[in-house]
């Protein structure tokens, strides 16, 4: 199974960037989850027709007990990908990094992913604060790999570096990796220069160069993903192509991967410096 988190600053397109590889997983016939871990909790629309899902914690705040079952906080998208949003709490209050674990710990007590049994998990993740909450994703249980969406513009990047620093952190601990860096463009100047220099600096790989594109915002205002209204164009092909060797990675390292329980979903914990 691919489990897999894509990190990058607010407002750099991760959202997109994610629910356009939930859209390539499904159209090579794979079985996909998708989780948002960010308090808009927007990250699921385009897949799920412009329809709003209840985030798990806006659930727990309108109700006296957690949900009875996976159907009340889950919805099924484009080529029946899950989707979870995981929210935040009431703004100004409480921490959003708590929301993630509570989260977790409600899925894993649905034995989600025995159920379910993907071959692909998605998290989506804000990037720009990695604190113990938004970092999640990243211990042992969660993502195995990481991929880190930028632009070339000085802000994306400097969260990327955070989001890498972060990573590293944990290498020690045997949690996930960075798989590389996708390219979101800007159009700014000099933008592949600078994203190739970072990339290099820090031992990475821009694993896909993702254009700028009016067919996003065509549709986007459908609430659907390029790869649902026009799965033969380039921008389509891009991310198809990212899947498949994303698959194909998958399938050379699952020969040398010791038995074990796939399905298990983590080990939620302490949000390890949370407040609120």
């Amino acid at each position: 199974m691919i489990k897999l988190a894509v990190y990058g600053k607010g407002g750099i397109g991760k959202s997109t960037m994610t629910s356009h590889l939930a859209a390539a997983f499904a159209l090579r016939g794979k079985k996909v989850v998708q989780i948002g871990c960010d308090p808009k909790a927007d990250s699921t629309s385009n897949l799920l027709g412009g329809r709003e899902l209840v985030p798990v914690m806006n659930y727990l705040r309108e109700h006296d007990e957690d949900p009875g079952s996976l159907e009340e906080i889950s919805a099924r998208g484009f080529g029946g990908v899950l989707c979870i949003e995981t929210g935040g709490p009431t703004p100004g209050v409480g921490c959003a990094g708590r929301g993630i674990i509570m989260t977790f710990q409600i899925l894993e007590d649905f034995h989600l992913l025995e159920k379910e049994k993907p071959d692909v998990v998605l998290f989506d993740v804000l990037g720009d604060v990695v604190c113990g909450g938004f970092a999640a994703p990243i211990r042992e249980g969660y993502a195995e790999k990481i991929l880190i969406v930028t632009s070339g513009e000085k802000m994306a990047l400097y969260a990327a570096n955070n989001i890498n620093t972060a990573v590293n952190n944990f290498e020690d601990r045997g949690y996930a990796k960075v798989e590389g860096i996708l390219l979101n463009r800007r159009n700014v100047e000099d933008e592949e220069q600078k994203v190739r220099e970072f990339a290099e600096k820090n031992g990475l790989e821009i694993v896909a160069d993702i254009p700028r594109s009016k067919e996003v915002n065509a549709a986007e205002d459908q609430g659907k993903t390029v790869l649902e209204t026009d799965p033969d164009s380039e921008f389509s092909a891009r991310f198809l192509a990212l899947a498949d060797r994303l698959l194909e990675e998958e399938a050379r390292e699952k020969k040398d991967r010791p038995l074990e329980n796939e399905y298990s979903f983590g080990n939620p914990g302490d949000c390890g410096g949370c407040i609120g």
